[in-house]
């Protein structure tokens, strides 16, 4: 299934696409995709809908996050050999873990907002995965039970604040847009491999990122039998898996984001996100 939250801020339905590719109104069966509906007992309850009988929604709203209020949003650094390379970080030996405000989530099609004092926007391409169910020390090959689902996450970071103002990064990757995702929450049976996927991200027609998740030097399954050694997990909770190389930060000189800028994101199987920044 391919899920997805429409209409205005703050007033999104839930919809579902069609096997025609129309998208249809889920409100009469789950007010929201949030915690409270990102389980596997409502997956149970959509596979049975016809969905021909559901109202079609028109496809030129708005597209909102594909999740809402989750309680956790948590991040994996440098999981690229040639990302951290280009960062000049060690390859690192164990998941870089770290959190992101969930206050930055924002649809896959908003604007990114450049802060008030922000002088290093950067861009990275990434692949969340969404949790179904409580998930405490996670046995590596159990790992795909507990996923509900994949979406893309653009993991926008302040290199400055992240890097340049002490403390941890949380601070460089939480502003009030930093956290674009969608369009679709996809559930994991629509995706053949998901450790060989293709991500792609360009800036202004020139493409910055190319990367495949084969690449990753910590796989979904590994990460989440890591973080849940130490952290519980609960349904609707994100981790979004790292980037690879092509960030502005790796150019020569480094290449930071500028108001009018426009990214256009695409992983397979999940979609695209095509996003404008502008300066706050």
């Amino acid at each position: 299934m391919k899920l997805l939250r429409i209409g205005k801020e703050g007033h999104e339905i839930p919809a579902i696409i069609d096997n025609n590719g129309k998208y249809r109104n889920l409100s009469s069966h789950i007010k929201d995709l949030n915690p409270d509906t990102i389980n596997f007992e409502t997956l149970d309850v959509l596979k049975d809908i016809n969905l021909k009988n559901l109202d079609e929604v028109d496809q030129k709203e708005r597209i909102g996050s594909c999740i809402s209020k989750p309680g956790n949003f948590f991040a994996i650094g440098l999981n690229y050999v040639e990302h951290a390379k280009e960062t000049g970080a060690k390859t690192p030996e164990n998941p870089v873990l770290f959190n992101k405000s969930v206050h930055s989530i924002v649809g896959p099609n908003d604007n990114v907002i450049i802060p008030k004092g922000s002088k290093k926007l950067d861009h990275e391409v990434e692949i969340a995965f969404v949790i179904g169910k409580k998930a405490k020390r996670v046995l590596e090959k159990d790992a795909q039970d507990y996923i509900f689902g994949y979406c893309i996450c653009n993991d926008v970071s302040e290199r400055e604040w992240q890097k340049e103002k002490g403390g941890q990064w949380v601070k460089g990757k939480s502003g009030d847009t930093f956290g674009p995702l969608g369009p679709y929450l996809v559930t994991k049976d629509e995706i053949d491999d998901v450790n060989n996927l293709n991500l792609t991200l360009d800036v202004n027609g020139n493409r910055h990122q190319t990367g495949n998740t084969n690449q990753m030097i910590f796989n979904f399954n590994f990460l989440i039998a890591h973080i849940t050694s130490f952290i519980t997990l609960m349904p609707g909770d994100i981790v979004t898996t790292g980037t690879p190389a092509g960030v502005g930060l790796g150019m020569n000189p480094p290449v930071f984001l500028k108001n009018g800028d426009k990214m256009d994101l695409a992983v397979d199987n999940l979609g695209r996100q095509n996003i404008k920044v502008i300066a706050e």
